[in-house]
């Protein structure tokens, strides 16, 4: 009977939503971490760019980003089928390319002058004042960085929640993680726009006109965002460069058998020789991949500063 038909598929699908969101919830705790460090690091990278440009350039990125889970999901569900010795090796690479990044900026912290990084900011200022081809080839490179670095934290994300779905039918692996694709990209970009117009917000704020109670408190909250806002903004190159080692680190800790060993060793030490509290010792793990993660980043960055092919002209 065709109505019997139609209400046996709706019931199948009813289950397989209510499965999906089942395994959704799972996977969005374990990658929940994950999403701080992919916020914090995306949202550095659109600082530099105009304020009537932030915006589209976040946009921009978002659809990278989409666009790489749509390359990556596909190929995760493919990896996991058929390669599924592949995903080690690939998580590990991905988390020495994040800390060769920030060996990188680490580097050039180093070996750049303060007068220099001055004339650069000044150079750029000019640039980006002068022409519009300029701005737009900024634009682009940062756009450019941008979807780089989230093709690795977005590949990390896929894995973590694709392991949490280990049993699960194909249906319902591939249904739940392009959810979580299409949330975490939503959640992140969405966050990164709000950080980048607080400014904005607070300006508006700032000269709502009115003795209303509701609309000083509003002024207030206004001059409190302007002068948060750039503070923020400042603060994003460290936490995302911070953000690149933690990720990066915590990924060869977890992919590689003698890097997890050593953890183990020493926070099973700080845990029960020494005792110290949990909270401690969970700080130190952190501490520790953050270690991997700046001596992994600067030996690969060595090495390719050192070999032929890594000499920059």
């Amino acid at each position: 009977m065709p109505s019997a038909s139609f209400f046996a598929l709706f019931d199948d699908i009813a289950l397989l939503l209510d499965d999906v969101a089942a395994m959704s919830k799972v996977a969005a705790k374990k990658t929940a971490g994950v999403l701080g460090d992919d916020l914090a690091v995306n949202a550095e990278q659109v600082s530099g760019v105009k304020a009537n440009r932030e915006l589209p350039v976040v946009w921009a990125v978002a659809k990278g980003s989409m666009l790489n889970k749509t390359i990556l999901v596909p190929a995760a569900l493919l990896i996991s089928a058929f390669l599924p010795w592949l995903i080690i090796p690939l998580l590990v690479l991905g988390g020495l390319f994040l800390c060769f990044e920030g060996a990188e900026k680490i580097i050039e912290i180093f070996q750049t002058k303060t007068e220099d990084k001055q004339k650069h900011h000044d150079e750029l200022l000019e640039k980006v004042k002068q022409s519009p081809e300029e701005l737009l080839n900024f634009e682009k490179n940062k756009i450019k960085g941008a979807i780089r670095t989230d093709f690795v934290l977005s590949a990390e994300i896929i894995i973590i929640a694709l392991g949490s779905f280990a049993g699960a039918t194909m249906t319902n692996q591939i249904v739940a993680l392009s959810f979580i694709a299409f949330v975490m990209t939503v959640g992140v970009y969405g966050l990164v726009a709000v950080i980048v117009r607080l400014d904005d917000v607070g300006l508006h704020w700032q000269q709502l006109k009115g003795d209303a109670l509701a609309i000083k408190a509003l002024q207030l909250l206004g001059s409190g965002l302007l002068s948060f806002a750039p503070k923020l903004m400042k603060s994003l190159s460290v936490i995302g460069l911070i953000a690149m080692f933690l990720v990066g680190g915590g990924m060869l800790t977890h992919n590689i058998g003698a890097v997890h060993h050593v953890s183990e060793l020493v926070l099973n030490y700080l845990g029960t020789d020494l005792a110290l509290p949990s909270l401690i010792t969970s700080i130190a793990s952190v501490l520790l991949d953050g270690l991997y993660g700046v001596v992994a980043g600067l030996i690969v960055a060595g090495l390719i500063h050192i070999l032929p092919f890594g000499h920059k002209s």
